[in-house]
């Protein structure tokens, strides 16, 4: 099984436990997904399950993340299909130091793409992408634009198709 496959069952498993309140229930339903997982064998199986073990065990600390870096998105607030996503990408950029950053942000992205809605993919990429560059605030000032100014005309024209310019105020 590929890695790509790997992360989307972790992903499947992380979304499900959003509606599963009690934890015994949670483990029924993971026990019963890997059990019916086509195309994996023990190991690949056993590989899913660790990893979202470990999300898990960090679950608290990822929630934190995400909460400082999402202006405005709260956890809580968060669609359930970004959430996880972005939960499973958290921890890979976190903790798993095998996997590069730019293909954990890219790998969530398409996740989001697939199970999400329409803006859900540049939704997860703008919130890995803060989280990458470590930038919480996004009021950072605009550097301004090394563009020349335009001086422009304002020509009316009136019912009788006479000319008039205007001349537009210059700006201070």
């Amino acid at each position: 099984m590929k890695r790509r496959e790997q992360r989307e069952h972790v992903f499947k498993l992380l979304f499900m436990l959003q509606f599963n309140s009690r934890e015994e229930m949670m483990e029924e339903q993971v026990r019963l997904y890997l059990d019916n997982l086509e195309g994996a064998d023990e190991s690949g199986r056993e590989q899913i399950f660790e990893e979202y073990r470990d999300v898990l065990g960090h679950l608290e600390e990822i929630d934190g993340i995400l909460n400082e870096y999402s202006r405005g998105w709260k956890t809580g607030r968060m669609n359930r299909v970004d959430l996880s996503t972005l939960r499973l990408a958290v921890y890979e950029m976190k903790y798993r130091e095998d996997v590069p950053v730019g293909v954990a942000i890219n790998e969530a992205v398409e996740i989001a793409k697939c199970f999400g809605g329409d803006t859900s993919g540049s939704f997860v990429n703008g919130v890995l992408g803060k989280i990458a560059s470590g930038r919480k605030d996004e009021n950072v000032p605009v550097k301004p634009s090394k563009r020349p100014e335009h001086r422009a005309k304002i020509i009316l024209r009136s019912k009788s198709d006479k000319k008039t310019e205007t001349p537009v105020p210059e700006e201070k």
